[in-house]
């Protein structure tokens, strides 16, 4: 579907993720031919600087992000960018903004707000008020999308005064993943998986998303976050919902949208003794990645010296539903992991019985595995005879790597959800309703954990985590998929 002309606003637009992410991403796009010709990208700052100074810092900044740069393509996507200056808070300085953007209601107009949360909602006031809030606009928002069920809500409430549910684009990033969409694609697109896509076939899902790095220069905002609100509210729940969802009626947006909060309604809420049973957070202590030593989360430049954050979490969760009861799903996220890894893994139910002269317990029961990163794919582990005249059978692999498979260059995350945006195409985008029941699941943790005044346990770095996350599905007898891996 060819895009229409937009103007496409960055609040924020001197900051990392516009640098790191979204310049490069729209200049992805550009040399892809998908952006109109007289399309415009408007960078929003405080700097009362001039249009060539900020250029400047988009070439010595951006640029070194961008991957297979074309210098002739680059010169003609900075043409694109035009540089404001205004203060988000103060409604006065929005006139500069008003003059840049073009007076034509056939141009879409984007405002993605890549700021702190507590300004979205004095953005979008001063937007209404500078008559910039149109019907044909749209408006982004980057998480953290609240810290708690109550600040999630005042979003949703502020931003809703100025913008329609339809016009309002909730950003995960782990949502525009091709494996992600691959997922959706293997489910809904396939007939071998539906039927057995249920408890009487899948023993358990195992959801990680681990990160080999550190805190780095997020001390500020991580320290008040956690790995809980970080990673766990928003991207694990959204993997979870993908996979345990009923097969929505189409593709279409509300209907993919309904099928996913209908898990999140579904999973099963934690009473006190459930908590302590079932969920691990953890802190990094110093270790060693990739052979090298790294410090202490308490040692970070700037962390506070008894910092009770969590950097590790991994939770035991239920679905009460017919399809999914007494299914185990295990979601993990931590830094300063051993390795650094995004992938589900649906694992299913060992044979009943033995033909072969081995033991059923010599068996590694059949699993789905989706690779998010760093290399997306699928892999299919079967059981199959070793060579030789010997009966004797082993795990193999059926692989199936998108890279090689499919010859087309792959997008970014963000380029996929930019485009959508720029298209009108909500389905990738939580809305509203999602994210109120995804902060009532998450919520409860994070009240036992402060009524609790409860220390995370420490692991050391280039591990995978405490060892009371191993001890939390090993209550099941079943193992962390690292930890299960048969040996060469």
């Amino acid at each position: 579907m060819a895009l229409t002309d937009f103007d496409l606003v960055l609040f924020g637009g001197s900051g990392d993720l516009s640098m790191r992410k979204l310049l490069p991403a729209m200049y992805a796009r550009d040399v892809a031919n998908d952006l109109p010709q007289t399309a415009r990208i408007i960078c929003v700052g405080r700097n009362d600087i001039a249009q060539e100074e900020f250029l400047q810092t988009v070439e010595s900044t951006a640029k070194p992000h961008v991957k297979k740069l074309v210098e002739e393509g680059w010169a003609k996507f900075v043409k694109r960018i035009v540089y404001v200056s205004l203060n988000a808070t103060d409604a006065s300085t929005y006139g500069a903004l008003v003059e840049a953007l073009r007076n034509d209601d056939k141009i879409t107009r984007v405002y993605y707000l890549a700021t702190p949360p507590h300004l979205f909602a004095q953005i979008c006031d001063n937007l209404a008020s500078a008559g910039l809030a149109t019907a044909n606009s749209r408006v982004v928002l980057e998480k953290p999308l609240g810290r708690d069920l109550e600040s999630a809500k005042q979003i949703n409430a502020e931003v809703g005064k100025v913008f329609a549910e339809s016009q309002i684009y909730r950003i995960d990033h782990y949502l525009g993943k091709e494996t992600v969409q691959n997922l959706l694609a293997l489910r809904f697109g396939n007939i071998l998986f539906e039927p057995l896509w249920r408890r009487e076939w899948i023993s358990d899902v195992q959801i990680t998303i681990a990160e080999k790095i550190g805190v780095g220069n997020r001390m500020g905002y991580y320290d008040t976050s956690g790995a809980l609100r970080d990673m766990l509210q928003n991207h694990l729940l959204q993997l979870l919902c993908i996979v345990a969802m009923e097969p929505p009626t189409s593709i279409a947006p509300d209907a993919v949208r309904d099928a996913k909060l209908q898990v999140l309604r579904s999973l099963k809420r934690f009473t006190p003794t459930t908590l302590a049973q079932n969920i691990v957070r953890g802190q990094y202590r110093a270790g060693h990645v990739d052979g090298k030593a790294v410090p202490s989360y308490r040692d970070e430049p700037d962390a506070p010296q008894q910092s009770r954050t969590e950097t590790f979490v991994a939770i035991k969760a239920e679905i009460d539903t017919w399809r999914w009861a007494g299914v185990p799903f295990y979601l993990r996220t931590g830094k300063r992991m051993a390795d650094g890894l995004a992938e589900i893994v649906v694992r299913f139910k060992q044979i009943p019985h033995s033909i072969f002269n081995q033991p059923t317990s010599s068996f590694q029961p059949n699993s789905l595995v989706i690779r998010l990163q760093p290399d997306e794919g699928l892999s299919l582990n079967l059981m199959a005879k070793t060579p030789g005249d010997s009966m004797r059978l082993k795990q193999a692999e059926l692989e199936l790597d998108f890279r090689e498979q499919f010859k087309t260059p792959r997008m970014d995350a963000y380029e996929r959800l930019l485009l959508d945006v720029l298209r009108g195409q909500l389905t990738l985008f939580m809305r509203g309703d999602e994210l109120e029941a995804a902060w009532e699941w998450v919520e409860p943790i994070l009240d036992h954990w402060d009524q609790e005044d409860s220390v995370p346990i420490p692991y050391s770095a280039g591990t995978w985590g405490p060892a009371a996350a191993s001890a939390l599905i090993g209550r099941d007898g079943l193992q962390w998929r690292e930890e299960a891996l048969p040996e060469d």
